[in-house]
């Protein structure tokens, strides 16, 4: 199956001699949903935040779309990440601009900076953004402003400004953790029904194993920087977890 998304030898130290990410292979393919767990400080976020190059990788490459995501800059970085979409943990929402100027920022990567600091959006990009109102089941409040929403709906303003990229790739950081256990079941069910819309794979970092194993066609288990599990989430057994998160205790 040819990869989406391809990563070799992917390493990161934020501090020299302390490694995080440690020689990281990785290939994503089309129209998976893959899940990475594992406990904290594993390097989850590092991982993710290394192939859209929030973070910079100490070493290794991270290939999509032809291009090198570890080595481009400039311009050429720019049009890769416009093509990965992004949904945070924390929802990086404009709290003071409403809800529709949110989801529209999703557009700016593809626009020149005076018609981005003007906000002259094309009459597309907003039909489009009133439709995503609808998918993502926010109608009828996209002048409400953002510090106004709930945990739940600031997460759905996220993934829609995310899909307004048109991306090729959907990267998700803990995108329910801040969230209650149905509201958190309805963000992951929103991002796997956009991933097939959109005919994209989807790479999400979390901490709620069950949610992995309900929402996820493959499962990446992390520990100490290292990749241990990849494999469907049938195959992800109490021992498995073990070897993971370790102990037993928290199993019971």
């Amino acid at each position: 199956m040819e990869s989406c998304l391809s990563i070799r030898g992917l390493a990161k130290s934020y501090v020299p001699g302390k490694p995080v990410l440690q020689h990281i292979d990785l290939d994503i393919h089309a129209r998976e949903v893959v899940a990475i767990i594992g406990p904290s400080g594993t390097g989850k976020s590092t991982l993710i935040r290394c192939i859209n190059r929030l973070v910079q990788p100490s070493s290794g490459e991270i290939w999509f779309e032809g291009v090198n995501l570890a080595q481009v800059r400039g311009a050429a970085l720019r049009h890769a990440r416009r093509q990965i979409g992004m949904v945070f943990q924390e929802y990086n929402l404009v709290e003071r601009l409403s809800v529709m100027e949110n989801i529209l920022s999703g557009r700016l990567g593809y626009m020149s900076a005076w018609r981005a600091w003007l906000r002259r959006y094309e009459p597309q990009d907003l039909q489009q953004a009133f439709e995503l109102l609808d998918k993502v089941g926010l109608q009828g409040l996209e002048r409400q402003r953002a510090d106004s929403l709930s945990g739940g709906q600031r997460q759905r303003v996220g993934i829609a400004r995310a899909v307004m990229q048109h991306p090729k790739l959907l990267l998700a950081d803990e995108p329910t953790s801040s969230l209650d256990p149905k509201t958190s079941v309805e963000i992951m069910q929103l991002l796997v029904d956009m991933g097939k819309t959109l005919d994209i794979p989807i790479l999400i970092n979390m901490h709620d194993v069950t949610l992995a194993k309900k929402f996820a066609s493959r499962v990446v288990g992390m520990s100490a920087g290292h990749i241990v599990f990849d494999d469907e989430p049938q195959a992800l057994t109490d021992s498995v977890l073990q070897q993971i998160y370790g102990g037993e205790d928290w199993l019971q």
